[in-house]
This record gives structure tokens, C-alpha cells and sequence, in this order.
């Protein structure tokens, strides 16, 4: 996720670590697609356009064509597309964004907060400037992932930098009415690769929020990431709107323990019904979240469709997911 720019890195960082774990179009406007993106019913939430989870290469303009035309409520921010416009150039961009009825997802953090001290305090640095940027566009929630652990830092270490860190990019962030979700990593496959396993369930990283403490600070929550880390929905009502900042919405192969996915093999929301994605989404609509909804299958088989083929598979998997919601 991110600013195109820091979208991209965030993106292929997760990519490369999902490997190791394993060994536009011209497209004409159209009405406004908020009610087909978001629903009916009670339900708050709209679906998300992502181009680069599902292998779809568009800009912001053309990313806009695509989700107005499949109804989606949300794109996912470039900050990088507007990181040299003019504040008029931003705000004819951010009225057309209303005027065609779509609104911002959540953009990656632009912060390398798993390497050294010095990378952390550079990206810092830049962090208030691009902070500003985001909340020019309209952009009011920013997401990353955490590792699933580490071979020199023990649970308690690790804890407490990422605590440190993510204190001082929040405040950042607060002061720019920006909110932070953090991703556990599910997976058993992913987290027995490292000596020290860190955060892979849905209550330690909950934790790992409270300890931050600024207010501004909640859950990327991933249905393949609860699934794997053996979540359940009991545990899913205990959170509200405000620890949920971003949702990610998954499947998983069939024929295939749980213990034994591979986080770069998933599929399209509601396609094999190996996960509970119905108690998923009516927990979600219970609890009164109001964010994106968006995929992120690594689904290679997905991406070797054409790009408007994606779209509509993609599109057509959120529906199903939507039907699941009780009347």
C-alpha cells in the first residue's frame, strides 16, 4: 500500500517476503457508484479499489475510470501522482474524486520502521511534509504490516521498538487527522521461520496498539490473516469502529490445513469457502465500520487475465461477499 511511490515499495517488500515464506484504459465516466460500492442495509464499509493487490496497472485518473464503472466506492491514494502538483491542481483532482462519487482507501506508510534506527529517523524526516500531502487529498487512514518475527529480537524487544516507533509516527500522523492500522501476519508458515515469532494474532497486536496509545492507532484487519492465525468471530466482536483502520478481504485454497497456507497463495474473497467470510463481514457490519474494503488475493492465476477481466472478477468476488450480509 501507499503512495504510488511508497504503495510500490510497500507492495513488492510484501511480495519479496511472501516469497521467501514459500521456498488504463479509456474507459468513459459514469454515475455515481457510492451506493453500489457501499450497500445497503446498515452497512457502512465500501469496497476498495486496489489496482497493484490484484495485478492491474492504472494511475489515479484511470483508477477512478475503473471504479466508477464496476462500482466501487474507494481507490486506493497515489500520493507520489501528486507529490509535485499545485494546491489547485490537488483540489480540482479532490472535487472530481467527489463530484464522481469515490472517495480514499487507506495509502501505505511511508516510513521503514523494520530496519535500522537511521533509515527510521530519514523516512521521519519526510514523514510531516508527506503527512500534509495525504490530508490535502483527502486521505484519512494510512496502513502497514508488521513481520511475524524476528532471529535476533525477542518478543519484548521487538515490542517495544515498534511501540516507540509507531508513537512517533502516529503523533505525526494525529496532527494531520490521520489514522494507523497495523497487519498481523497469520500464517504458521510464516511466522516458524524465525527464531523469536512476533504479533500474529489479532489480540497481541491489539496490545501492541493500546501500549502506543495516541488515540489514532488500530487494526488492518485481513480475513486471511484471521483465518490463519486461527481468529475467531467472538474475538472479532470485541473490537469497534475504532480499532479497525483498513480491511483486506481473502479466501483460501481449498484441500489445504490451515496450518499449512502459504500467505502468497490465497484467492478472491468468497470463492472457495474455506473461510468464514460470512461471520467475517456481518462482525464487520455489527460493530459499525465505516472504512475500505478491499482485496488482496495473490492470485497468480488472476493476474494473468487481461486488465478488465481482473476488474470484473474482482468486483464480481465483492459482490458475493456483500450477498453474504444478513438483511
Amino acid at each position: 500500500m501507499a503512495h504510488e511511490t511508497q504503495q510500490s515499495s510497500d507492495a513488492m517488500s510484501r511480495r519479496a517476503f511472501c516469497k521467501i515464506t514459500m521456498a488504463a484504459a479509456a474507459v468513459p465516466f459514469g454515475g455515481s457508484s457510492v451506493a453500489a460500492g457501499q450497500g445497503t442495509g446498515g452497512v457502512k464499509f465500501f469496497k476498495n479499489f486496489a489496482p497493484g493487490h490484484i495485478g492491474v496497472k492504472a494511475n489515479q485518473p484511470q483508477a477512478l475510470e475503473y471504479a466508477v464503472k464496476y462500482g466501487f466506492g474507494g481507490i486506493a491514494p497515489s500520493e507520489g501522482e501528486s507529490a509535485n502538483k499545485s494546491a489547485s491542481e490537488i483540489g480540482e483532482w479532490v472535487a472530481l474524486m467527489k463530484q464522481k462519487g469515490i472517495r480514499y482507501g487507506a495509502a501505505g506508510l511511508p516510513v521503514e520502521f523494520r530496519r535500522d534506527d537511521a533509515q527510521f529517523q530519514k523516512d521521519m524526516a519526510q514523514l510531516p511534509r508527506r503527512a500534509v500531502l495525504l490530508k490535502q487529498l483527502g486521505v484519512t487512514r494510512v496502513a502497514t504490516w508488521i513481520l511475524p518475527g524476528s532471529n535476533e529480537l525477542t518478543y519484548l524487544q521487538h515490542f517495544k521498538i515498534l511501540e516507540t516507533r509507531f508513537r512517533e509516527t502516529a503523533k505525526v500522523l494525529k496532527d494531520n487527522d490521520l489514522r494507523l492500522g497495523l497487519e498481523f501476519v497469520g500464517p504458521h508458515t510464516s511466522r516458524e521461520r524465525f527464531r523469536f515469532p512476533f504479533a500474529c494474532t489479532q489480540v497481541d497486536m491489539m496490545e501492541l496498539v493500546e501500549a502506543i496509545g495516541t488515540g489514532n492507532v488500530g487494526l488492518l484487519l485481513d480475513s486471511w490473516h484471521w483465518y490463519t492465525s486461527h481468529g475467531t468471530v467472538p474475538e472479532l466482536e470485541r473490537l469497534s469502529n475504532k480499532d479497525i483502520v483498513h480491511v483486506h478481504v481473502n479466501d483460501a485454497p481449498s484441500g489445504v490445513a490451515v496450518d499449512q497456507q502459504m500467505d502468497n497463495r490465497r484467492k478472491l474473497p468468497a470463492t472457495t469457502n474455506v473461510i468464514d467470510l460470512k461471520g467475517f463481514i456481518n462482525t464487520l457490519v455489527k460493530i459499525g465500520y465505516d472504512g475500505p474494503v478491499e482485496c488482496e488475493p495473490f492470485d497468480q492465476e488472476l493476474r494473468k487475465m487481461d486488465q478488465a477481466a481482473i476488474v470484473q472478477t474482482t468486483v464480481e468476488s465483492l459482490n458475493r461477499l456483500w450477498g453474504l450480509i444478513a438483511s
